[in-house]
């Protein structure tokens, strides 16, 4: 808990690392936004001043407001992200598991058309000095590289990642001040009169203004998700100095353009983020936006691998390897994500080849994020007990705004959108049939009451006459109750092959809504004969059943409560340890007539993902060697209701 605490005291050093680790996403939007915004169209006033407005506005009732002050309050004991506030609220409502699902899909696929756009659009500043450079070869290089360093942990990269984006949000609004300097008046454009003034004037199509502004706030997100990294003080403090910063930055791109009024100029390549830069300054300056963009990036890898290993836990994806490369809490890896999302950038950099083309990618996906968030959040308002007309009027606010930022980026599906939904998509389908095929399959798990067995069990043991299977026989069971046991695990014991051991063990895990939590229960079922051990951790802790049942049965041997010396003669004369065996039990689902379609569907799709997920005792942290796999089918037909007559 100390630690807890300590994580969100407000320091210097939590401040700086705010910087580093939460803000590159929404930091480097100034890259691209007012390009967007411009587009093709005339310079004017109207769409200069309203585009400022929508993007101060957008910043304020969007980040400020509902992330910054609001959704920050809701942590699990530190920790952000969906899955956090999922695991805070799903007790409320079955259907939560939803935009949970959802939510965690659309950032994911997030995470794939981030790294190229903002690492093209920096990139891409160099094309006013160098005209024929090959700006696709150097982002694709770039974005290798970045995907290389991450089974090295990043934990040396992190300490440079916040003084580096000191400097960066530094130089932004030094460069917009010397601009604002030059025509003062511009301060005006904070009024929310012009935002609407643009809106709502016909001669702009006010839907493709939206999905260009809504890329400001496109990192919202990731300040939830890091939560656990930072402290809640420390984000919302340094978001004052990130706010002011892209407000003073934005202003001076809207001065640039405005001493251009009437005319049309080509941002791709004139654009306004390095016009505002002194000639001098320029290849720095490039040079700072490159390094920003893969800090932006790598923020957003490290939030997939997060996010991947809380879905694992919570049975809504595959197993997959996780790695800790680092000793520095929270730092893990994922190398099927990791190569996963390195491919997925690199194609979306060979499809869309510019930055402005992945615009039109962009943005689609992270506002369904936001939704999502936003149903969560209200669930974890009433969770709170906050007045019903507090909860509504953040539902319907943010709903609203939300919806329409959302029509706003679905113009943009056939020139890019339909990528992003499609990776989500899949993403979706993985998450939705792992979750649903691992209910199908509960529902046949049959219990038994274990007491009906005790008396055997214990005879077994002590039966001389049927050869030693080990000393210390482990079966890992889903049974929630210590009354019940899988039948499937009896049938193991005394008929499979009769195993008799000298104590037989029983370990449930229970992935608990807590993200670090360790603890165990012991219940001893018969008395040096059949015990069961249930653990509870964290939805962030790393499940090594191996180290944490040695653990468990040290400290019960030193206590005394247990004796796990071999009963074979010769080697209790030396006080020698008895073997352990671990036994997993492999549950096949048999053909059958009982399922639906959907079901039957759902079934083959999990059997095709089980081939690229980790086996049950990979999975658990169980020493090969010591484990025995039991394929049983799982009887989807009743026996007793099929028909056959007997011929005398």
């Amino acid at each position: 808990m100390s630690q807890h605490k300590n994580l969100h005291k407000l320091t210097a050093a939590g401040l700086l690392i705010s910087l580093g680790i939460i803000y590159g996403d929404i930091g480097t939007s100034p890259l691209y936004v007012f390009k967007e915004i411009v587009g093709t169209n005339p310079i004017s006033e109207t769409l200069i001043l309203g585009g400022v407005s929508c993007v101060f506005w957008t910043l304020t009732l969007q980040t400020t407001l509902k992330y910054v002050v609001i959704t920050l309050q809701a942590d699990n004991k530190g920790e952000g992200g969906i899955f956090s506030l999922f695991s805070l609220v799903r007790r409320k409502a079955k259907w939560l598991i939803v935009p949970a699902v959802v939510g965690g899909c659309a950032l994911l696929a997030d995470g794939i058309i981030t790294p190229p756009i903002t690492i093209s659009a920096a990139v891409e500043g160099l094309t006013s000095y160098y005209p024929h450079l090959p700006t696709m070869t150097v982002v694709i290089i770039i974005i290798a590289g970045l995907f290389i360093i991450q089974q090295f942990g990043t934990s040396l990269v992190g300490k440079a990642f916040g003084p580096m984006m000191f400097i960066w949000f530094t130089m932004m609004g030094v460069l917009g001040m010397a601009f604002i300097i030059q025509m003062p008046s511009i301060i005006k454009a904070l009024n929310p009169y012009y935002a609407i003034h643009l809106l709502t004037d016909h001669s702009f199509d006010a839907f493709l203004i939206l999905g260009a502004v809504f890329l400001c706030t496109t990192g919202a997100e990731a300040l939830y998700s890091d939560l656990g990294h930072c402290g809640r003080k420390n984000i919302q403090i340094s978001w004052i100095y990130v706010k002011t910063c892209l407000v003073l930055n934005y202003l001076g791109q809207a001065v640039w353009l405005l001493q251009r009024n009437g005319k049309t100029i080509n941002l791709n390549l004139h654009n306004p983020f390095y016009e505002i830069m002194p000639q001098w300054f320029l290849l720095y300056g490039i040079g700072i936006a490159t390094i920003a963009a893969v800090i932006a990036s790598q923020a957003l890898i490290s939030g997939s691998f997060t996010l991947i290993a809380e879905a694992v836990r919570l049975n809504l994806w595959p197993k997959v390897r996780i790695n800790y490369p680092t000793e520095q809490k929270g730092q893990l890896y994922v190398p099927s994500v990791n190569w996963l999302l390195c491919a997925g950038c690199i194609g979306v950099v060979l499809l869309f080849k510019h930055s402005e083309s992945m615009g039109a990618a962009y943005g689609l996906s992270i506002t369904v994020a936001m939704l999502m968030t936003t149903i969560l959040v209200s669930k974890f308002l009433a969770k709170r007990k906050f007045p019903t007309y507090i909860i509504v009027t953040f539902l319907v606010v943010y709903l609203a705004i939300e919806i329409t930022f959302l029509s706003g980026n679905l113009v943009k599906f056939i020139n890019g959108g339909w990528f992003t939904l499609s990776v989500g998509a899949v993403l979706f389908s993985v998450m939705w049939t792992w979750h649903i095929a691992r209910k199908i399959r509960n529902r046949f798990v049959k219990f038994i009451a274990i007491e009906d067995y005790y008396n055997i069990i214990k005879e077994l043991s002590d039966d001389e006459t049927v050869p030693k299977y080990a000393s210390q026989l482990v079966y890992l069971t889903s049974a929630n109750f210590n009354s019940e046991i899988e039948s499937k695990i009896v049938y193991s014991i005394l008929q499979k092959q009769p195993k008799r051991a000298d104590v037989y063990w029983l370990v449930h895990v229970d992935v608990v809504d807590e993200p670090y939590k360790r603890e165990y229960e012991v219940d001893f079922l018969v008395p040096n004969k059949l015990i069961r051990i249930d653990f509870k951790l964290g939805f962030r802790v790393e499940q090594q059943i191996n180290l944490l049942f040695r653990k468990v049965v040290e400290d019960l041997v030193k206590k005394g409560e247990v004796n796990i010396t071999s009963k074979y003669k010769s080697l209790n004369r030396h006080k020698i340890v008895g073997d352990f065996r671990f036994v997993v039990i492999e549950k096949i689902v048999s053909r059958s007539q009982h399922l639906s379609f959907y079901e039957r569907f759902i079934m083959a799709y999990y059997a095709q993902l089980k081939h690229f997920s980790l086996s049950e005792e990979r999975g658990f942290g169980l020493d090969l060697s010591f484990v025995t796999i039991e394929k049983v089918p799982l009887m989807l037909a009743d026996p007793e209701t099929v028909e056959l007559h007997r011929i005398d």
